[in-house]
């Protein structure tokens, strides 16, 4: 069994709107196994709301508004780049753990509660599908250039959301 590390930790977000991490720990190792990576691997995941979210995304992609999940990748993938790729060829192994740092994810824990309520859908279902989705960047696939490129990643979502657990919406 790969042993991937998965940071998960929530910050300026009310008790009562704190989402599931042991939810968002399994849909990252999902992901990374439906997606083949066999390398360990580690992931942050930094749970929010739509202030503090609001300020990263300004800072760092210039848009002046909350958004519901961001993707911070510190590796150089491009779609499917990182497959077959051997340990020793990936960019900044961590010397002390052994284990490839692929990113940060930035979720709003506000915007997940309100977009699941407007799809009618449970929280739970939302918080992994932008899980998953944030994965998904953090290994190099991308929706915003090419109708192939979003078809391929929402194939590859329903298949990892099936695999967790969740239908998919039609």
């Amino acid at each position: 069994m790969i042993r991937h590390k998965i940071y998960a930790r929530h910050n300026a977000v009310a008790i009562n709107d704190r989402l599931d991490i042991p939810l968002i720990k399994k849909s990252v190792r999902v992901s990374l196994e439906s997606e083949g990576v066999e390398t360990p691997c580690e992931v942050s995941v930094l749970i929010t709301n739509d202030l503090v979210i609001k300020e990263i995304n300004r800072e760092f992609r210039g848009i002046d508004a909350p958004t519901d999940v961001l993707s911070f990748p510190m590796q150089e993938f491009t779609e499917a780049g990182w497959k077959n790729r051997i340990r020793d060829e990936f960019d900044n192994i961590d010397p002390e753990t052994g284990l490839v740092p692929l990113g940060e994810i930035v979720l709003s824990a506000e915007r997940v509660a309100a977009q699941a309520s407007g799809f009618g859908h449970a929280p739970e279902r939302e918080t992994a599908y932008l899980t998953v989705h944030s994965v998904l960047h953090l290994l190099g696939y991308d929706h915003l250039d090419e109708a192939a490129g979003k078809r391929n990643m929402r194939k590859r979502e329903e298949r990892i959301m099936k695999e967790i657990g969740f239908e998919v919406s039609k």
